[in-house]
Order: structure tokens, then C-alpha cells, then sequence
């Protein structure tokens, strides 16, 4: 197969999936352009803020499309290329870009609230206690396995002497160098923003700017570091970028993040059609390998491995948790939801065709001459094999090597600070009485006054995140794939429950509700089995990483059953258009504003609003 062939074809079918099916969604559930969005009604300057669409769609994008596209997609080709390019086309479309627009346009529609809070709505107050739970053990998960692919990708390479290697470790130290100006660099950009009004044209170009200038100053000032030192500085960013108001640091991080990533898909399709036109861009992976690997059987082994580049449930927590509090007109909710889904399995597309074009030289079975022996991760294979289709087309080889492990370390880094400050509100959604989108800020009574606190939730959310880090994340990517897609699959449901509650059409969501019930708690139960099997014959370290995870598999499978339960059981019970969709009032700042006479900045009220002296 012709890897350029295999690109147009699914770009094709993608763009199809988001002009079609997208856009039918938006009209069957009700996008109204011209309702007010949460974003602007409930502005607050700390999590409610209102932006462009290409902003929140900069934010949502780079949150989500983090290391599952590119690594799950790669490992899963274990079956061949072909059965994982129909998942990620069939999975992106129907289950996981529906997923992410339905829990961002849901979330949008109740004011703002999580999807914990939304539970608490459709399906009960212990629903949302024991889902708070999942979640933030999920988050604890992916700062795990993301924080080790972060550190590894950054490390130097030791010499025979134990020494820094530093012709190995170059690009490495100069992606790292790039990562850290990039947290500084994000925050004046923002303030720049804001205080010079940038928008448009000027906010790109200035973006633009400023990727150029940290690139050049980071190739000339590399920082070496080890492994146990990156984790180190990762956990450091991660304090700040949870804790910290998102249109400090996460949003204008996220929006120059997002122009590294376009650029990237950018030299990576022109690179591909280079390739192609010299007769070198044929995928030599197998077609299909068969219905069972190493790693296990195809159901489920598969559609867990794949995870963000078909469904994530992850994003989830992104659309309801962020992305719903910035969207300033909800006719972007399609763009953002939708779209930042459909861009991100195209990426997954990409880490294919280019894991099959290197496969020859460069594979995870570690018999590629180009790696001399040794397994390439599937990051390698990925920035190895989209620096030479640069060089194709004139790119230096330092130069792309550089760009390229910057990007790939973009992809977990920019997705690790949105979980950071979603595991820290989950803790202190936990602990809250008022189910209000706004319950973590205006509850600081009591014990409320810590666990509400975001620098202690966000801490309190870390350090267990670290003890599971060293065990490595190809260790941990099972346990994380599994539980990723059981919290899709409960997002699903909830969404279910929405549609029906509302008086929308949900009958588009049972089959992907089935399909990620039975093909999550069947990896869940592979992975509590793996994990026993471990303990029975591993020494002391494998005791304590296994051990750790065997505890977190068991929490997991039990809290997904009974929240999954709850809800089925509210999907019968709910009569359809039983329940309208909030009003601005319901909400503790929107009561306040209508009873200081102000509407969304306009100091109108509606027509019927009983608005309180």
C-alpha cells in the first residue's frame, strides 16, 4: 500500500464523518448560535473564559491529543496496519469525536458542569461521589504513564562511561530546553494578549514568533538531565499549570502548542507526498497479522491500545471540565468537540502510515537496522520517521530531529497539564456539597477551605502520580487503555441519559455504550489477571509496581460497575423531556448577576426570568 494513497483516502472519509455525520448531530441535539454559553454568562477569570473558537479549539486539541495517537496506534499495529485504520476512521467518527462533542455540549447546556456534576443531575449524588473516585484514579494513571514518556523522551543518552552522550542526547536536550522557555514564554504571551488585545492575525503571528525564537534559543542552550531529574522538572510545571488560572498558563500554552502540532501534521503530509513522489513512501507493516498477538487477543487488546486516536473518555473530562467553560458562542461547539476529535485520528492516521514506512528500518520488535537492535519505542519510530520525510523536502536533518522530539513530548506534556487540573478538581469536587459548576470556588468553609485549596488538591493529586511513574509506562499503558475506554463508555451512558432526560435523540450512543462496556471490563479483567500472575513469580519491585496497579485495577472495575449500573438504571427508569436544560439562573454567579441586574455583561433579562430583589 502506498502511504500517500492511505493518507488522501482517510482525510477524505475523516472531513466526511465531520461535514456529515458531525453536523447532523448538532441539529438533532439543538446547537443554537444564538443561546449564551456559560463561558460568557459566568466569566470569572479563573475558570470561566470566554475565547475564540480557534482558541478553545487550540486548548481542547492539544489537551487531547496527547500520547494515545501516536503510541497506541503503533503498538496496536501488532494485528497489522489495516484493522487499526478502520478502527481509528469507524472509532473516531461514530464513537469518539460524538463522545467529546456530547459531553462538551451537554456540559454547555447545564451551566457549565463537569461531568461528575452532571451525573449528580441525571443519575444521583452517589453516582457522582463514587465517579469523582474513578476519575481521579484515572487521572493518577495517565500523570503516570504520561510523565514517563515525557522524562524518557528528554533524557540524555549515557556513553560507555555512564557520561552524557552528546551527540545522542542533543535533540533531546534541546526539546528540553524548548519545554521549559515554553512555560514562561506561555505566560507572557498571555498577558500579552490580554493586555495588547492580540486576536487574529496579530495573536498568530506573534505566536509564530515566539516558537521560532525559543527554537533558536533552545538549540543553542540543550539541557541534560536523567531520568529521575525530568521527572523531577515535570512534576514542578505540573504544581503550577494545575493550580494556576487557566488563562494564565494553559490557555496561551496550549494555543502556541497548538501552531507546533499544525506545523507538524503539515510536514508530515508534505513530507509523506515527497516521499511518495521518490517512490519511497510504500508501507512494508503487514496488512494483518492475525486475531491474536503477544500481547493477546484483538478484542479487546486493540480498542483499548488505540485509545485516544479512535475514543478517549479522557477527553471527556477536557470538554466538561475546560473546554465547556471557554466556548463563547455554542455554534463552536462543533469545531471544537467534533473537529479537535476528527484532527487528532488523523494523527493517529499519520503515526501508521509513517510506523509502516519505517517498519523496514525501524520497528518495536527491535530488528530494525536503523535502531542498531535495539526496540524503538513507538515516539521514536514516530519523530524519526516524520525528521526524515522533512529532510525530503529540504528540512535540515538537527533541525527536524529537534522539531520533532519537541512534538512528540508536546503530545503527553500538553495533555498531562490538563489532567493535573482535572484530577485536582475531581479531590475537591469530591468533598463539595453544592452541586453548582462553581461549587469548588464558592465552598471555602470548613474543611473546604484545604481540600477546595488548588495547590493542595493539586499536590494531594501528584505525589500518588509519581509512585506509579516508576513502574514505567508500558506497564502502566494496559491498565491506562482500559480504564481510559470504561470511562468513555460511562460518558456514553450519562450522555444517554442527557438526550433522553431533554427530549434529544440518544439512540445513536447504545451500541457505542455496549460495545465499550463488554470491551473494557474484559481488559480490566486481563489486567487484574496479569497482575496476579506478576506478584506469583516477580521479586520486590515487581511486587510493589504490579501490586500498586492490581489495587488500582480492582478500584476501577468495581467503581465502573456500580456507576455504570446506577445509570442503566436511570436510562430505563427517565421519561423522555422529563427534565429542561439550565437556565443561567440556576447557577450560584448567574443568581447573582440577574439579581445586580446584569446579563451577561448587557444588563438585560430575559423576558419570564423571576429575578430575586
Amino acid at each position: 500500500m502506498n502511504g500517500v494513497v492511505l493518507m488522501v483516502v482517510a482525510a477524505a472519509v475523516l472531513a466526511a464523518g465531520y461535514l456529515g455525520y458531525g453536523r447532523w448531530l448538532a441539529s438533532k441535539w439543538g446547537v443554537d448560535r444564538e443561546a449564551l454559553t456559560p463561558a460568557c454568562r459566568m466569566e470569572d477569570g479563573k475558570n470561566f473564559s470566554p475565547a475564540s473558537a480557534f482558541t478553545v479549539f487550540s486548548h481542547q486539541f492539544s489537551s487531547i491529543c496527547g500520547a494515545g495517537p501516536v503510541t497506541g496506534t503503533i503498538v496496536a499495529m501488532a494485528f497489522g496496519w489495516l484493522p487499526v485504520v478502520l478502527w481509528v476512521l469507524v472509532g473516531g467518527i461514530f464513537f469518539g469525536a460524538v463522545h467529546d462533542f456530547g459531553a462538551l455540549y451537554a456540559s454547555m447546556k447545564n451551566n457549565g458542569k463537569s461531568l461528575a456534576q452532571l451525573i449528580e443531575k441525571y443519575i444521583g449524588r452517589t453516582g457522582r461521589r463514587l465517579f469523582l473516585l474513578f476519575c481521579w484514579l484515572f487521572c493518577l494513571i495517565v500523570i503516570a504513564a504520561f510523565t514517563s514518556m515525557v522524562a524518557g523522551t528528554f533524557k540524555f543518552t549515557p556513553d560507555a562511561a555512564g557520561a552524557v552522550d552528546f551527540a545522542k542526547s542533543y535533540a533531546a536536550g534541546c526539546a528540553g530546553t524548548i519545554s521549559i522557555l515554553f512555560t514562561f514564554v506561555a505566560m507572557a504571551f498571555g498577558w500579552a494578549c490580554r493586555k495588547f488585545n492580540l486576536t487574529g492575525a496579530k495573536q498568530f503571528a506573534t505566536g509564530v514568533v515566539l516558537m521560532v525564537a525559543m527554537f533558536a534559543v533552545g538549540m543553542q542552550f540543550p539541557v541534560y538531565l536523567d531520568l529521575n531529574g525530568w521527572i523531577a522538572v515535570v512534576m514542578v510545571y505540573l504544581v503550577f499549570a494545575g493550580a494556576m488560572p487557566i488563562q494564565t498558563l494553559k490557555q496561551p500554552r496550549d494555543y502556541l502548542t497548538s501552531i507546533m502540532m499544525i506545523v507538524m501534521i503539515v510536514c508530515a503530509v508534505l513530507g509523506i507526498v515527497v516521499l511518495g513522489a521518490k517512490g519511497q513512501a510504500t508501507i512494508t507493516a503487514p496488512v494483518f497479522t492475525g486475531f491474536t498477538s503477544a500481547s493477546g487477543m484483538m478484542f479487546p487488546v486493540l480498542f483499548v491500545s488505540v485509545a485516544c486516536g479512535a475514543l478517549s473518555g479522557f477527553h471527556s473530562l477536557v470538554s466538561s471540565g475546560t473546554s465547556s467553560k471557554m466556548v463563547e458562542n455554542e455554534a463552536d461547539a462543533v469545531k471544537v468537540g467534533y473537529g479537535a476529535m476528527v484532527v487528532e485520528s488523523f494523527v493517529g492516521i499519520l503515526a501508521i502510515i509513517v510506523a509502516g514506512i519505517m517498519f523496514s528500518d525501524m520497528n518495536t520488535a527491535g530488528t530494525g537496522a536503523l535502531n542498531g537492535g535495539v526496540a524503538s519505542t513507538p515516539f521514536a519510530i514516530f519523530a524519526t520517521g516524520i525528521a526524515r520525510s522533512m529532510q525530503a523536502f529540504g528540512i535540515d536533518g538537527t533541525v527536524a530531529t529537534v522539531f520533532m522530539t519537541m512534538n512528540v513530548s508536546a503530545l503527553a506534556l500538553t495533555s498531562l497539564d490538563a489532567v493535573a487540573r482535572i484530577g485536582r478538581t475531581s479531590f475537591s469536587e469530591f468533598f463539595a456539597t453544592s452541586n453548582d459548576a462553581l461549587a469548588v470556588e464558592s465552598e471555602k468553609t470548613g474543611a473546604m477551605r484545604v481540600l477546595g485549596n488548588p495547590w493542595f488538591a493539586t499536590v494531594v493529586t501528584l505525589l500518588p502520580g509519581l509512585a506509579l511513574t516508576f513502574g514505567g509506562y508500558l506497564n502502566i499503558w494496559p491498565l491506562f487503555g482500559a480504564s481510559n475506554q470504561l470511562l468513555g463508555g460511562m460518558t456514553m451512558i450519562t450522555l444517554a441519559v442527557f438526550c433522553k432526560c431533554t427530549g434529544r435523540k440518544g439512540l445513536m450512543l447504545y451500541v457505542p455504550v455496549a460495545f465499550l462496556l463488554v470491551c473494557t471490563f474484559t481488559s480490566l479483567g486481563m489486567s487484574i489477571a496479569g497482575c496476579v500472575t506478576a506478584l506469583q513469580t516477580g521479586g520486590m519491585a515487581v511486587m510493589a509496581t504490579s501490586g500498586l496497579q492490581l489495587v488500582f485495577a480492582v478500584l476501577l472495575v468495581a467503581l465502573g460497575l456500580i456507576v455504570t449500573g446506577n445509570c442503566l438504571k436511570e436510562l430505563r427508569g427517565k421519561e423522555f423531556g422529563s427534565m429542561p436544560d439550565e437556565e443561567p439562573e440556576w447557577s450560584e454567579m448567574g443568581a447573582r448577576d440577574y439579581r445586580a441586574g446584569k446579563f451577561s455583561g448587557k444588563g438585560e433579562v430575559p423576558d419570564g426570568v423571576a429575578v430575586e430583589a
